[in-house]
């Protein structure tokens, strides 16, 4: 497949930098661009890199310095959304494969599946399950007694959803997650850890994703809860009894502990671990490896373990990496100090 610069610049509203007539056989980063290619850049600061590529051209943002142009361009708006759309028009996504409700997967008795849903081969639904219009559960996917889906819900393979799980609209689980698994509640009783009750589920909403591997636990007693649009990474781990808020973006390997609250548009950076019973506020932003272990106020921007404000933790750090000139002064200043202790001693002998 080929085109012109020009046919991709009305595809994406663009403006030609250039020749218009230059043909293009590819979409690639700027890593991977060769000869034939239309690569992007989407800051000014990567002009160099730019120069260095063999792409055939690129789609820069809209004030990129044209002398720093090496090749044709297209300039736009968004960079990433135009750049999205052109990788689309060379590698349009694989069509799904409906396939129906499949004779090779187990559905017990009183199931409702609404219209156009497809289930796979190998899939097991439990009974009294509920799966919304336009659905799709996949191979090996497991969903379990009193569960509800909700219409166009995807349950990607080997992903188990445990007795009474709510999904909404529009979500999506991936492979090998798995939500509503008892939570990690003990209390030690005549010399034994006796688990909590485990009589809660989880209810998560509408437009929200479920990373592969990742793992939420259902509430003690009520519902452990995933609010609308949140998006959650691979390898994650929500523990029993927590409310996640709407439009979070929880990166991987983040570990949230029992009982924690966030508020909307929270951010959890990569391997962010939170202690239990916390809130976190609205649009507060948590950095990658921090540990949080007391309330976050809305809007903070915290790191470091303990997580702390950026700006004190900044301070702290910037003091640590000048501890090592700090403690060669106060070396020297030992040394002239004993020097001086030396020289009066020495003086007070002779008087």
């Amino acid at each position: 497949m080929s085109t012109s610069l020009a046919a991709l610049a009305r595809l994406v509203d663009g403006d030609v930098l250039g020749d218009g007539t230059s043909e293009i056989l590819g979409a690639a980063s700027l890593l991977d661009a060769t000869a034939g290619d239309i690569t992007l850049v989407d800051k000014s600061e990567k002009a160099d890199r730019l120069a260095a590529s063999t792409a055939q051209a690129a789609v820069v943002p809209r004030g990129f310095p044209v002398d720093a142009l090496t090749m044709p361009a297209i300039e736009v708006d968004d960079v990433h959304r135009a750049f999205t759309a052109i990788v689309t028009y060379f590698r349009p996504p694989r069509p799904s494969l409906r396939m129906g409700v499949s004779t090779a997967a187990f559905i017990a008795e009183g199931v409702r599946l609404g219209r156009d849903v497809d289930v796979h081969p190998g899939a097991t639904i439990g009974v009294d399950v509920v799966i919304g219009a336009g659905s799709t559960i996949h191979s090996g996917a497991r969903i379990m007694a009193g569960c509800k889906l909700g219409e166009n819900v995807t349950i990607y393979p080997n992903a188990v959803l445990y007795e009474n799980t709510e999904v909404g609209p529009r979500s999506i689980v991936h492979a090998n997650a798995v939500l509503g698994c008892h939570g990690f509640g003990y209390r030690y009783f005549e010399g034994s850890h006796q688990p909590s009750a485990q009589l809660g589920n989880v209810r998560v909403g509408c437009d929200c994703e479920i990373g592969a591997g990742s793992t939420i636990d259902r509430g003690t007693y009520g519902p452990t809860l995933i609010g609308d649009g949140t998006k959650i990474d691979n390898m994650v781990m929500i523990a029993h009894n927590c409310r996640i808020g709407k439009h979070n973006m929880l990166c991987s390997q983040v570990g949230v502990a029992g009982s924690t609250t966030t508020g909307d548009y929270v951010v959890l950076a990569g391997q962010v671990g939170v202690r239990d019973h916390v809130r976190i506020g609205d649009r507060a932003v948590v950095g990658a490896k921090a540990g949080v272990s007391a309330d976050i106020q809305a809007g903070a921007h915290v790191f470091g373990a303990p997580a702390i404000a950026e700006r004190d933790q900044k301070i702290q750090l910037a003091a640590i990496s000048k501890l090592p000139d700090m403690r060669r002064q106060l070396k020297a200043l030992q040394q002239a100090v004993d020097a001086l202790t030396r020289e009066q001693s020495t003086n007070g002998q002779h008087a």
